[in-house]
């Protein structure tokens, strides 16, 4: 979001990442007020003056685009507020909620998804928001005829109130958000990051262990390509004492940027080639599919990698009892079809708890907590 107008916006103050360009003196009112739509224009009622014992040093949540923009402060009230978004799903089948209600969301998806793009479209629903929506607009919009994403960008935000973006170009959401005077939501910008993955990601982890610090997380797969373990890598370092494993063929592994950031937040890291022992030291196994779409005419290594590291039955036999297998989803042959009936198998539970907590992010980014 451009800066002039983000500063005129009520938004939720969360801490962001001190390196982000929108790092403000802020004090934090009980109840931010909402935006209001009004001839395509951002207004907004003016709050409450906080009372002084309310008011803190922190930062707007103006946008989501990168998992390092949050620090633990912000995880711990978006974790918060998705355990309430669980109770107001279970209640929305009866008498549905109204938090959004006049509010509508943007998704525009120039790369294929489902469960990303449907969990945020039930998310939004959920809460008594509308949804503008078109799938595969690489080729069903106006970019088929060679409109750049910021004229896009420019024209959608005079129809909605937040922008949910996926792309097939990295750093594709960050010029989005600079183009535009409404939050943008980062939903996977080709092999970049994915920063709501890893925040349901992170959510799932607490949930099923009970616990952040301390966790040996082993990441399996194309974890070159993969722009949720990336994400996951970089928002995982804000614990404590965290041991990450990387297992993958060599053509597809951890980039070098992301070891750096590890080492730079001491955290510690190893590769590995032997998945059942990793698997046997590990809280969590994250594993991933080796991404076709990644490799171009490139096939040859496509095929050299899939299949070198599968999930099956005599992981399950290693794996410690309290541990969880995790994947993003969707899955090929890299997790086998009998491990799902394993309780250790948290996959699908992982896929719900992103609606939960892309419940949370519309609410704190619209009207607040």
């Amino acid at each position: 979001m451009a800066a002039a107008a983000r500063a005129a916006l009520p938004r939720p103050f969360l801490p962001l990442h001190s390196s982000s360009r929108h790092s403000y003196r802020l004090a934090i009112p009980p109840s931010p007020a909402p935006r209001l739509r009004g001839g395509g224009a951002a207004t907004s009622i003016t709050a409450a003056a906080a009372p002084l014992q309310q008011q803190v040093t922190t930062g707007r949540l103006g946008d989501v685009i990168e998992a390092q923009q949050f620090d633990r402060a912000a995880l711990n009230e978006i974790f918060e507020v998705a355990r309430e978004m669980e109770a107001v799903e279970r209640g929305s089948h009866g008498a549905p909620s109204r938090v959004l209600e006049g509010f509508l969301m943007a998704t525009l998806f120039y790369e294929p998804s489902t469960r990303t793009r449907l969990s945020f479209e039930a998310a939004m629903r959920r809460l008594g928001g509308e949804v503008l929506t078109t799938e595969n607009a690489r080729e069903f919009s106006s970019a088929a005829k060679g409109e750049t994403l910021e004229d896009t960008i420019r024209t959608v935000e005079g129809y909605s109130d937040i922008i949910v973006l996926r792309h097939f170009e990295s750093g594709a959401a960050r010029r989005a958000a600079d183009t535009v005077n409404i939050p943008v939501i980062n939903a996977g910008d080709g092999p970049g990051q994915h920063p709501t993955q890893a925040l349901l990601d992170v959510y799932t982890i607490k949930r099923e262990i009970g616990t952040l610090d301390g966790i040996k997380l082993g990441l399996v797969g194309d974890l070159a390509n993969g722009r949720t373990v990336r994400s996951l890598a970089y928002l995982i370092a804000k614990y404590k004492d965290i041991k990450i494993y990387f297992v993958s063929p060599d053509v597809v592994k951890m980039k070098d940027d992301i070891k750096d950031y590890l080492n730079s937040q001491g955290v510690q890291w190893e590769e590995s080639s032997d998945l059942l022992e990793v698997a046997s030291k590990c809280d969590v196994i994250y594993q991933t599919r080796i991404q076709k779409e990644r490799f171009g005419e490139r096939i040859d290594l496509y095929e050299a990698a899939r299949g070198k590291y599968i999930v099956d039955k005599k992981v399950l036999d290693v794996l410690p009892k309290h541990a969880v297998i995790m994947h993003p989803l969707p899955r090929l042959d890299e997790i086998t079809a009998d491990v799902d009936s394993d309780p250790r198998a948290a996959y699908f539970r992982q896929a719900k708890n992103g609606l939960y907590i892309r419940m949370a992010l519309l609410k704190l980014l619209l009207v607040g907590h």
